[in-house]
């Protein structure tokens, strides 16, 4: 696996920029190309980092035969179509999240992944970050015994991101609670029932026609006795921003401290105990074990608002490349592969569809499994 090197291509560079550094210095990649609609800022970038292949037009770099991968970092809606052409122009995908914005286009994505047999990874930080890592890492020790109940919340005000965020339905974009549930349950969504709460101010409401503050969802696990709660907010709702899941088990409970600044607590039968995460770098590759504590950028003003909302995103986007590397070296499904990326997206977009219909359950399709 050593000797094995992928040209990567990054698509969008807002967030994108944030994963140069580590394809960079990841011993099975080359940076190869960078693909941005404003030549200013796509020149300023790959002049910084030191990048000759350049495109300002998407199609034209899925043309170059020396790309064998593409990493999307492009705004919500041009996931789909952007990963469905990657996997017929033969190159392999990572995509941030979420996968689409609607079921059909998920199933898209499935069916290019089994005709080409090429691989497709969502990027969700959250299924990487430490304190996923920490909390998975007590499951799989036994310590937490039967998992019993899972919650997982993402709350955050949206105001004054692009305009193609303003109403967005909150279970749209609720794979950070989604996708840390799967990977603890170890389990795929069978079905869905969810509630909305509240109403957004008026004028953000006819874009997706979705009125609700907040949306409330259980998700019900295929062929396990588990279920679990998410709660998701985007606009009109006072909350510090939170990404988090608790975990409550019959031995020990993990819960995400309530403030940012905070430490989460384990609770031992009935005793809590607040609790110092550990970083997870040494599962990591050392050329790129300084990612976990640390943004591309020194200044904060250089960085995404996501990373610096999500307090750096736990940690989590080196072991994302790693995984999408390993993968590709070892000729492997990543986690979350093509079907799994597909159960965790189609909860929120199902989720949704159940909000606005009085929380009728909604059946998770054949093809997430």
């Amino acid at each position: 696996m050593e000797n094995k090197k992928f040209n990567i291509a990054i698509i969008g560079l807002g967030f994108g920029s944030e994963f140069i550094p580590i394809y960079q210095r990841h011993p099975n990649a080359t940076m190869y190309a960078l693909c941005q609609r404003n030549e200013e800022k796509l020149n300023e970038i790959a002049d910084a980092f030191g990048i000759e292949k350049r495109y300002t037009d998407y199609d034209e770099l899925l043309k170059d035969p020396l790309i064998d991968a593409v990493h999307i970092n492009t705004p919500i809606h041009l996931h789909a179509e952007q990963s469905v052409k990657a996997l017929r122009a033969g190159k392999h995908v990572a995509c941030t999240v979420p996968m689409a914005t609607t079921v059909d286009d998920c199933k898209k994505i499935v069916d290019a992944v089994k005709e080409t047999g090429l691989i497709y990874m969502m990027m969700e930080t959250v299924i990487y970050s430490r304190e996923l890592l920490f909390v998975k890492e007590m499951v799989e020790n036994g310590e937490m015994g039967k998992i019993q109940f899972m919650r997982a919340s993402h709350q955050q005000e949206m105001a004054g991101w692009p305009g193609y965020w303003e109403g967005l339905p909150p279970m749209h974009y609720a794979t950070h609670c989604v996708g840390p549930l799967m990977a603890l349950a170890k389990a795929n969504a069978a079905y869905v029932s969810c509630f909305g709460s509240g109403t957004i101010d008026a004028h953000l409401i006819p874009k997706y026609g979705s009125p609700f503050a907040i949306e409330t969802c259980h998700i019900k696990y295929k062929d396990s006795d588990l279920s679990a709660e998410v709660t998701r907010s985007l606009f009109n709702t006072a909350r510090q921003y939170r990404e988090s899941f608790d975990l409550y088990g019959s031995k020990k409970t993990f819960e995400w401290s309530l403030i940012a600044e905070e430490e989460p607590v384990i609770h031992t039968g009935e005793t809590p105990e607040k609790v110092t995460v550990p970083d997870y770098a040494h599962l990591l590759p050392k050329e790129i074990q300084a990612f976990t504590t640390g943004g591309v950028y020194d200044a904060d003003d250089h960085q995404h608002l996501s990373f610096i909302q999500g307090a750096g995103h736990g940690g989590s986007h080196p072991h994302l490349v790693h995984e999408f590397l390993t993968a590709l070296a070892e000729e492997r499904t990543p986690f979350p592969n093509a079907k799994q990326s597909a159960n965790i997206t189609c909860v929120g977009i199902l989720a949704h569809e159940s909000a606005m219909d009085g929380g009728k359950i909604r059946e998770l399709p054949d093809f997430t499994f």
